[in-house]
């Protein structure tokens, strides 16, 4: 039998699956009329709930759907089980926590003491607040206003001129024509990259680095090895698929591209380009075969049409140093982190841009915890509320953009301990899953209670040069 646990929020749900059980061991037909029923959401209440009591059936089907939802989502688990456990066994041990922590050594970018750091990051947002209240009366915003109706911000202009269309043909012209087998050979003399596709058992180097080129030519491109061993004249299907299943994986892959980021990272070229201390990420959507609709797999974005999504961070140095096939119906925003924390390469990021789909108050609040500015480029910004520790009086040039709600400081205090553990887990690569988890749901709304997103908008607006989303956390966020 199945050793199920519950968080509080979940609690009604395994107590009926208990009752049924109950029932099946006593072989009852009638639901008890104590039966717990908090867990039935609006869309069952009139199949479940009859005139003469509870369906059987249909409480039945809603319990054990709730089930399947509390298991996905962590507010259940299984005692023993791996894919089912318990979010605390994703957490670094609690013992090992106090031992960093004790000894100074946690990998956080902020001052372990909650009190020291709750008056510093209030006296900064009250500062940061009184500065733009002061700006915004006298209409010195720079490229935004704020009026009765909220905050309007300038339109940006393109960053590249029309004109430079016209050099960017150019200089395509010059380029000579060349196979791509070889420009990839070419690129290997420089930096070796290949070395790192090793055979799986023995660690040898491949033999033909010309098939190793082509077989992750195949993958490049999305032809596949048939296709490609096709097109390929002495290639066959074969020795592309052996190359594929001895040489080529994730862990070879990744360490061969942290080897090109790096020597472009190097070349002196490059930082013509910029110091690879700033990033941005971002999805790709590729169509592929099948139907979406028969996995369940429906995006908000590009709806039931079948495909791959790609999400991508690349360096101001245009180096792509990260890439990850994502959930299609997963925000962006959940691999954020990712890139930025498990990357192989020697980038020291140190600010992030998104667009809107990046961006969630709890990717502000962990970048800030793990010291990165985060940047992102948010979507109606004007409808953004800013949350501030009390009332509103002494801005009043603002009052348009504050919420009514305060931050709350208390459940700051109550869980300040397990918020660094968390971050603390992420930095480490402890922690694999916890958007969904209710002990995680419980930190991370005491976390974005935190006064560090507010302070990041206000001092944007004050010392930056564009109200844009892009530019909203530069000065304070970290």
């Amino acid at each position: 039998m199945l050793k199920l646990r519950a968080a509080p929020a979940a609690r009604d749900v395994l107590d009926a699956i208990e009752v049924l059980r109950g029932m099946n061991g006593d072989n009852a037909r009638k639901v008890p009329a104590d039966a717990p029923t908090g867990f039935i959401k609006p869309r069952w209440q009139k199949l479940v709930m009859t005139d003469t009591g509870i369906d059987r059936r249909y409480y039945a089907l809603c319990a054990l759907s709730e089930l399947k939802n509390s298991l996905r989502s962590g507010d259940i688990w299984v005692q023993g089980s791996r894919q089912f456990k318990d979010f605390e066994d994703y957490l670094m041990p609690s013992e090992k926590f106090s031992s960093l922590r004790l000894g100074g050594e946690l990998p956080l970018a902020v001052t372990t003491d909650c009190d020291r750091y709750l008056h510093e990051r209030l006296t900064l947002l009250e500062t940061q607040l009184a500065t733009v209240n002061r700006m915004a009366q006298a209409n010195e915003l720079p490229d935004a206003i704020i009026t009765a109706s909220g905050l309007k911000i300038t339109p940006l202009d393109a960053a590249v001129p029309d004109t430079a269309q016209a050099l960017i043909d150019q200089t395509a012209m010059v380029l000579p024509h060349v196979k791509i087998t070889e420009l990839l050979l070419e690129v290997d003399e420089w930096t070796g990259f290949t070395r790192h596709f090793t055979h799986l058992k023995s660690g040898d180097l491949a033999r033909d680095k010309n098939l190793l080129l082509t077989t992750i030519l195949a993958d490049a491109i999305n032809l596949g090895l048939t296709k490609m061993a096709e097109s390929c004249p002495g290639t066959t299907y074969a020795k592309l698929a052996w190359l594929q299943a001895w040489h080529i994986r994730d862990e070879t892959y990744s360490t061969a591209l942290a080897e090109l980021v790096n020597a472009q990272f190097r070349h002196p070229f490059a930082g013509h380009w910029g110091d690879g201390t700033t990033s941005s990420s971002d999805g790709q959507n590729f169509r592929t075969g099948g139907k979406a609709e028969s996995t369940c797999h429906i995006n908000p974005k590009y709806g039931s049409s079948p495909g791959r999504t790609f999400y991508t961070h690349i360096s101001d140095q245009y180096a792509p140093f990260h890439t990850k096939v994502v959930n299609v119906g997963v925000r962006d925003s959940t691999y954020v982190l990712d890139g930025l924390l498990y990357h192989e390469s020697d980038l020291r990021i140190e600010e992030h841009y998104t667009d809107t789909a990046g961006f969630t108050d709890h990717v502000f609040a962990l970048m800030h915890l793990l010291g990165f500015r985060f940047a992102p480029r948010i979507r109606d910004l004007g409808d953004t509320k800013l949350y501030i520790p009390k009332g509103d009086a002494a801005y009043d040039a603002l009052k348009p953009m504050l919420s009514n709600e305060r931050l709350n400081i208390k459940a700051i205090r109550a869980h300040w301990d397990e918020i660094l553990r968390l971050a603390t887990s992420i930095r480490q690569g402890t922690v694999t899953r916890f958007a969904n988890a209710p002990k995680a749901r419980q930190l991370i709304r005491a976390r974005t209670a935190w006064p560090s997103r507010c302070a990041s908008w206000a001092a944007s607006s004050a010392h930056c040069s564009s109200w844009t989303g892009c530019k909203v956390s530069n000065c304070v966020a970290a």
